[in-house]
């Protein structure tokens, strides 16, 4: 039975096993290549995904489950194909090297400032839980957050 979700905006189906991973469809069948299967446990964040507003890894989610949600990967956050807030700080911030987290760390930080206007640097790296970097650290990703809510990361050299 094909399971029908909305994925940035548009009605999806997918026709294959139901079991398979949110992840898989979303790379293989519907051609979004943006979310990550990096450790297929849900412990790293690249894989996350906003499911009807929510972060969640999409490598554990069966597509069944997502019958009938709004999926909204890192490939619909971005306006007019430009890059959001989140996403032009991490750059400006020189946050960003492999490049493996970043879809997980988008998708965590658009979500979690759309919450919280005026975070503090505990607060961003709290809401970090569950996304990896092994690459850049956390305090430049933690700058540009703050840069991007208004709340005055500082650019580092």
């Amino acid at each position: 039975m094909p399971t029908e979700m909305r994925v940035n905006g548009t009605a999806r189906r997918s026709a294959g096993n139901p079991l398979t991973p949110l992840i898989d469809v979303l790379r293989d069948e519907f051609h979004l290549t943006g979310a990550k299967p990096v450790c297929r446990e849900g412990f790293c964040g690249a894989c996350l995904v906003l499911v009807d507003g929510a972060p969640r890894a999409s490598c554990l989610i069966p597509v069944a489950l997502a019958e009938g949600c709004d999926i909204v990967t890192i490939e619909g956050i971005s306006a007019l194909d430009r890059l959001n807030d989140i996403q032009t700080q991490l750059d400006r911030h020189d946050a960003v090297q492999c490049g493996m987290c970043f879809p997980g760390m988008v998708m965590t930080l658009t979500h979690f400032l759309a919450h919280n206007t005026q975070p503090s640097r505990e607060d961003v790296r709290a809401a970090l839980t569950g996304n990896i970097c092994r690459c850049t650290g956390y305090e430049r990703i933690v700058d540009a957050a703050l840069a991007a809510a208004g709340a005055g990361g500082e650019v580092r050299p």
